[in-house]
């Protein structure tokens, strides 16, 4: 079977998206995961289906790298919403459906995309980071020196600890460059491996950052080795509503593989 097929990123994470609107397919975890494969496939971190649904614009269904279905991806969900607009799906503004519920997105421009992310209601604080679930799990940590870090070798470390639970979780590791500037490393979890920007994590460690800080309302910019993101928020009761996380998106390119 050919297949058609886009590639986006969102700050150097990448995706393949393939439109279930022309193609009838099931994917088994071993052709997605070859699909994602950077030697013999194409290449992603992960790959975006879009599919019809009767309630909104597009669902998304998302799966890492690895080839199993995964949890939201905030730079993906910000993708998918540019291949819409690109293709003629929707206008400026859309809701689609993903793994944790409903989405807002807003098309600022083809290459800058805003994504409303689900409410926070629960922190976690450890005595080495915090642990905030942002559609995807995140542990949060800002006490490593990051210049010096080796982020997969740590992040490996701490991804399958026990008080994460059977499934684990994402790590990112956090420099405070100013009040509402932080840098960020990701180790994601299904990838396996260090990204280059990751959306969820951005807001995680946004809000991880935010978590001791007076009520109010909060614009952090979060800078990663594939480009810088925005996390807006408003806090209060230690409750995090109205969360936006937007960034650059930029189609790569598009064309055919045999499957």
């Amino acid at each position: 079977m050919i297949l058609e097929f886009e590639k986006y990123h969102g700050a150097g994470n990448d995706f393949i998206i393939i439109d279930l609107n022309k193609f009838h397919i099931e994917f088994s975890v071993e052709q997605i995961a070859f699909l994602c494969d950077r030697h013999f496939g194409i290449g992603a971190d992960g790959l975006m289906l879009l599919k019809k649904n009767m309630n909104y614009d597009f669902e998304m269904i998302y799966h890492n790298s690895d080839g199993k279905p995964a949890t939201m991806c905030g730079n993906g969900g910000r993708c998918i919403a540019a291949y819409a607009y690109n293709h003629g799906y929707i206008s400026d503004e859309t809701t689609f459906l993903a793994s944790d519920g409903v989405h807002l997105a807003k098309i600022i421009n083809p290459n800058y995309v805003k994504l409303k992310m689900q409410d926070v209601n629960n922190v976690q604080i450890f005595e080495d980071g915090y642990f905030v679930n942002t559609g995807s799990p995140h542990f949060v940590s800002f006490k490593y020196d990051i210049k010096t870090l080796d982020v997969y070798k740590t992040g490996k470390s701490i991804r399958h600890e026990p008080r994460f639970g059977s499934e684990g979780t994402n790590v990112n590791f956090c420099h405070i460059n100013e009040e509402n500037k932080l840098t960020i490393y990701t180790f994601e979890r299904g990838v396996e491996n260090e990204t280059l920007a990751c959306g969820t994590g951005s807001v995680a460690s946004a809000i991880a950052h935010c978590t001791n800080k007076p009520d109010g309302n909060y614009s952090i910019e979060m800078v990663a080795k594939g480009g810088n993101l925005n996390v807006s928020f408003d806090k209060k009761d230690k409750q995090f509503r109205n969360i936006w996380l937007s960034g650059p998106v930029k189609f790569v390119f598009k064309g055919e593989i045999k499957l």
